[in-house]
């Protein structure tokens, strides 16, 4: 049976540099702030249905992040920009809540949690550190390549360049994504902000120095079905972050399940 989706309090949020960030809260019990990964916000990706998972358990804080949804942009970007994003919202659910991050939005949770960022606990879903490189090995190259394709103003190329080269999907996946208008439109709606993933992944390697600075009780998890580099990439987030947990959720991909994932949440933070 298909739960219904409900709808919380929106309400904007200022980060420092006056970006208005649009932030959704349902639910009651601690705080528990979600981060979206890449395209993802309020309205589309995952966080809708884990929050309504978790309302029973937590007051969950889900957002758009800076570029996508109803939130704004401020020019030039940078990583630490993104992380005062986060301290906002976190300060708006309380200053000390519980945070989850899903793929791009769990390597941003551990930048800010390696930033000195306060958080209760913290707990991450393959944070995509896959070791990716650019062709030519230079560190910028995926990020000019798409900021080119952004400038030419294709951005159904940008979001096809990323899935296909620097996600690893398969190549057809973006002629399937163009069949399913609803969720093409959103992901080329989302190009812009594609050149920022590069930047907040450290161009998709582990920046294991700063992970080893983590002190926020931290559980890293991955699915049973993760492919060898995405495995190994939660292998290396564990082994650096002093005291973490890693776990492995069997028969899940990148897309996992709500349930699943709402069941570990649930232990964790209830145990910290």
């Amino acid at each position: 049976m298909t739960k219904t989706q409900e709808t919380g309090t929106v309400v904007s949020v200022l980060s420092p540099d006056g970006t208005s960030l649009s932030v959704e809260r349902m639910g009651t019990g601690p705080s528990l702030v979600l981060v979206d990964g890449a395209f993802c916000g309020r309205n589309f990706g995952p966080s809708r249905a884990l929050a309504n998972e978790l309302k029973d358990a937590f007051t969950v804080y889900f957002y758009d992040r800076r570029g996508r949804g109803d939130s704004g942009e401020t020019l030039p970007y940078a990583t630490e920009r993104e992380i005062e994003d986060l301290q906002a919202v976190l300060n708006e659910a309380g200053g000390n809540p519980y945070v989850y991050g899903i793929s791009s939005g769990a390597a941003l949770a551990l930048e800010a949690a390696a930033a000195g960022v306060p958080m209760r606990g913290l707990a991450t879903y393959e944070a995509p550190y896959t070791g990716v490189q650019g062709a030519d090995g230079t560190p910028g190259s995926h990020r000019e390549h798409l900021e080119a394709l952004l400038r030419d103003g294709k951005r159904g190329s940008a979001v096809s360049y990323f899935l296909v080269k620097m996600v690893g999907a398969p190549a057809f996946l973006p002629y399937m994504l163009r069949l399913m208008p609803g969720v093409w439109k959103k992901q080329t709606a989302a190009a812009n902000t594609l050149p920022y993933e590069t930047r907040v992944t450290n161009n998709f390697v582990a920046p294991v120095d700063r992970l080893r600075t983590i002190t926020v009780p931290t559980l890293v998890m991955v699915g049973g079905k993760a492919a060898d580099p995405m495995a190994q990439g939660q292998q290396t987030i564990a082994a650096a972050v002093p005291g973490s947990e890693h776990r492995v959720l069997d028969g899940q991909t990148h897309q996992v399940s709500a349930a699943a994932i709402a069941t570990q949440l649930r232990d964790f933070f209830r145990g910290d």
